[in-house]
């Protein structure tokens, strides 16, 4: 409940019009042709998430939110940052695409470009492409 109750503040902020970003969502062809010519993927999942499905190899693992759907948007922020160039493209994914929206919406008050998966791994593999499990 606490997971569909920070869902829907997100989404809430952004109805408002707070969020200013152009958010693209992308299919697995576009995905693949991003990852191939060096866009970073950042996995927003958590670990569970992880271990039953597997990550898309050479993915950044950075959970947003918890299981019970708490979060700490600043430190997750400045992980990324930590991470990766935010100021080149890269691109969010969690399991189905909701989560990497709503987190791609809040990006969008720091970032002009957010991409993100928008049918999320589940996608991924029902399509049959490759996963690492670790």
């Amino acid at each position: 409940m606490n997971l569909l109750r920070s869902l829907l503040f997100f989404a809430s902020m952004f109805i408002a019009g707070f969020g200013h970003a152009d958010l693209i969502g992308i299919d697995n062809d576009k995905l693949q042709t991003m990852m191939e010519s060096g866009v970073p993927v950042i996995d927003v999942r958590r670990a569970d998430e992880w271990e039953a499905l597997g990550v898309i190899e050479g993915s950044h693992r950075m959970t947003f939110f918890d299981k019970a759907g708490r979060y700490d948007a600043q430190q997750w922020f400045e992980q990324l940052s930590a991470t990766i160039d935010t100021g080149k493209p890269f691109v969010l994914i969690c399991h189905s695409g909701t989560r990497t929206s709503i987190i791609g919406k809040w990006l969008g008050k720091q970032l002009d470009t957010v991409y993100h998966a928008q049918d999320g791994i589940e996608k991924w593999i029902g399509e049959k492409r490759p996963v690492v499990r670790n």
